[in-house]
């Protein structure tokens, strides 16, 4: 049994059980509900805490102020993740943008030794992490994909599309000489590092290439 199968059979097993629709419903509002109060004080641009700076949690939060309209951006961000998370038509959406915002957070208040806080974000974190998981039929073509073409192999492509990224190094460092790019002396040696790194570069390129399929997701031929 492969571990697709595997993880749908767990998948569908949970999600039908009532209790854990209704616990999964419970931590989507109370989630979306928590990001909101710290989202307006970004949003409108006030400071988040009065902590002095001598405080590590104080300091870290008034150079954040300080950065413009990061710190609205960042305000935002908690606020589509909310509204995302509480529709149910968008909820999938809403727990992969929640997830990394708030583990971010997580790492933060642990690192900061903001008391307390920390407990609660690592349980914050949990809770974003089963949403996401409660989402697995959503999301599952993210790890098990297959699409119902594939790209066709070019003459030599291998060779072929590194010695094009080679050469695009060695150009770039013949117009860092003529324009006197940094200053920089050695344009030998510069010139034959950025054509090897060209060169692995397009190694990669090439890789990505043979291996790329496009059109539309196969449908699973495994019945549950």
């Amino acid at each position: 049994m492969s571990i697709e199968r595997v993880l749908e059979n767990v998948h569908v097993t949970v999600t039908r059980s009532r209790f854990l629709q209704l616990f999964t419903a419970f931590t989507r509002v109370l989630l979306a509900i928590a990001f909101i109060p710290p989202s307006i004080p970004k949003i409108r641009h006030l400071p988040f805490t009065i902590l002095p700076d001598s405080n590590p949690v104080g300091h870290y939060f008034n150079a954040l102020y300080q950065t413009g309209f990061y710190y609205e951006f960042i305000g935002w961000s908690q606020l589509i993740a909310a509204i995302l998370l509480i529709i149910p038509r968008t909820s999938h959406i809403g727990a992969l943008l929640f997830l990394p915002i708030v583990v971010n957070i997580a790492v933060l208040t642990c690192s900061v030794g903001f008391a307390g806080t920390w407990v609660l974000t690592i349980f914050m974190s949990l809770a974003a992490l089963w949403l996401v998981a409660w989402e697995y039929d959503r999301l599952k073509p993210i790890i098990f994909h297959s699409r119902t073409e594939s790209s066709k192999p070019l003459w030599l492509h291998f060779f072929l599309i590194p010695l094009f990224f080679a050469g695009g190094g060695a150009a770039m460092a013949i117009f860092g000489w003529i324009i006197g790019l940094g200053n920089l002396q050695d344009y030998l040696k510069i010139a034959g590092l950025l054509s090897a790194g060209g060169a692995v570069f397009g190694v990669v390129v090439a890789l990505h290439y043979k291996f790329m399929q496009f059109g539309k997701l196969k449908e699973s031929t495994e019945a549950l």
